[in-house]
């Protein structure tokens, strides 16, 4: 009898480990809430970065719709790549969808310009198609983003993120004395740079390194959601949360279509796309990472095929209810490949409980109120793990003379062309928008170029 009893657990976990396997809801629950631990931030911050670019320029964007929206089609592009496969739709696989940073530099800026957010919707379907057909070229089009590319294009991204993370640790530079007091009547500690400010972002950032570096388990996997929570306790000892939003909010709202409008704007186009064709690839990566780390084997061409078609179509359908660009997060992965767990239901579950959250507007409400000191201390962290990983997949590709001096070059126009936008005030205002308001895609065209057109070295042929 003792046999047995040790025996059955061994069992049912073994159920976790299978693609199809039935598992119990209470083995599925711990690893699904992992999983939205690890997502959550991911979605709700760059709403939150966004819709601030749009207002703090003019505009009038509903932030509380905008994570509300992104929450459910993070839900919805998940069950995609879940079960999309029996449609060539989906990668099948247990990989989570989210809203991806690497667009927020790009997404603030043209926010930023037009005071809405509109206009990145018409570029998400542009996007889209661009990243349909990356994946039926897939074979093709892969030489002109080698891992190289790509990992310039990442470490661009990265470093065009600080400036916002710094600016939201001090408070947003939106925020002076006489619109947090003189107009809306708040605590002068939420002006920009005070030392309140300074003090919350942190005692958020102290945490999340902590968490991330001596914690174990849910703790190192949550270490930016409870880096969050601290920070926002102590904001609320500073008198720095404003719950009115939630009071005004409604319990229960379904999608609606066509909200934010549609506006197709050819700068945003040509951004958006561009990042659209980089992200196409890695999603690649992450589909094959998740084979290679969960399954022990290579992901087929169909696997790969369809993640990257569901891919396309899910953001394009998400532009016409307000979801923000997403892409498969990596950091989910991560979990996947740790884990080792690949049962559909755990992903299923994850995706349940990010809609779910997503059609309650109190909860989006709620997200709202975090101060901006917070997010800025929390998202540091992340943006900091983004350039590392253009870095490493750099390194990897072994750096040699020529590596270097295409990684230099594009990274130095772009990086030196953003912080000179006035540099391009001849030419048209287009032209602004695409090359001078952020160094990503600068970046991206000329190492794309200098790959192609510069000599390989000996011990790259």
């Amino acid at each position: 009898m003792k046999e047995k009893k040790s025996e059955a657990p061994r069992r049912g976990n073994e159920e976790l480990f299978k693609w199809d396997g039935n598992p119990t809801f209470g083995q599925i629950l711990p690893l699904a809430a992992q999983h939205v631990l690890a997502a959550v931030v991911g979605c709700v911050t760059p709403a939150i970065l966004v819709a601030n670019a749009a207002n703090n320029a003019g505009g009038n964007v509903n932030m509380g719709l905008l994570i509300q929206m992104s929450l459910v089609f993070a839900a919805l592009s998940t069950f995609l790549q879940l079960y999309g496969n029996k449609i060539h739709l989906g990668s099948g696989l247990p990989v989570i969808i989210g809203v991806s940073f690497a667009y927020v530099p790009t997404m603030t800026a043209i926010a930023a310009q037009a005071q809405d957010v509109n206009t990145i919707f018409g570029a998400m379907i542009v996007g889209g198609i661009v990243a349909i057909i990356v994946g039926l070229t897939i074979k093709q089009i892969r030489k002109v983003f080698p891992p190289l590319v790509i990992g310039t294009v990442i470490f661009a991204i990265g470093l065009s993120l600080y400036k916002t993370a710094i600016n939201y640790m001090a408070g947003n530079s939106a925020n002076t004395y006489e619109v947090i007091v003189e107009q809306r009547g708040q605590t002068a500690a939420l002006v920009y740079g005070s030392w309140q400010n300074w003090l919350v972002a942190a005692l958020t950032l102290t945490v999340v390194i902590v968490c991330n570096n001596y914690g174990r388990g849910i703790i190192k996997l949550a270490s930016v959601l409870i880096g969050i929570i601290v920070g926002y306790g102590v904001a609320l000892g500073f008198g720095m949360v404003d719950f009115s939003a939630v009071g005004r909010a409604g319990i229960f709202a379904l999608p609606k279509i066509m909200h934010f409008g549609i506006e197709f704007e050819v700068s945003s186009c040509v951004a958006i796309g561009l990042l659209f064709a980089i992200n196409s690839l890695q999603a690649m990566g992450d589909v094959t990472a998740t084979t290679m780390g969960g399954m022990d084997r290579e992901a087929t061409d169909k696997e790969l095929r369809g993640g990257i078609l569901g891919f396309g179509l899910s953001n394009i359908i998400g532009a016409f209810f307000g979801g923000l660009p997403n892409v498969t997060f990596s950091q989910n992965v991560g979990i996947v490949t740790t884990t080792k767990v690949v049962n559909r239901w755990v992903a299923a579950l994850a995706a349940i409980i990010l809609g779910i959250a997503g059609i309650l507007p109190k909860f989006s409400a709620f997200l709202t109120s975090v101060p901006q000191c917070v997010l800025g201390g929390a998202t540091l962290t992340v943006f900091a793990a983004i350039t590392v990983t253009g870095i490493r997949m750099i390194f990897n590709t072994g750096l040699s003379v020529r590596s270097g001096f295409i990684v230099g070059i594009a990274v130095a126009l772009g990086a030196g062309v953003t912080q000179a936008s006035d540099a391009l005030c001849g030419f048209p205002s287009w032209m602004t928008v695409v090359f001078a308001k952020t160094p990503v895609v600068i970046a991206a065209v000329v190492s794309i170029l200098l790959n192609l057109l510069l000599p390989k070295d000996k011990e790259e042929r």
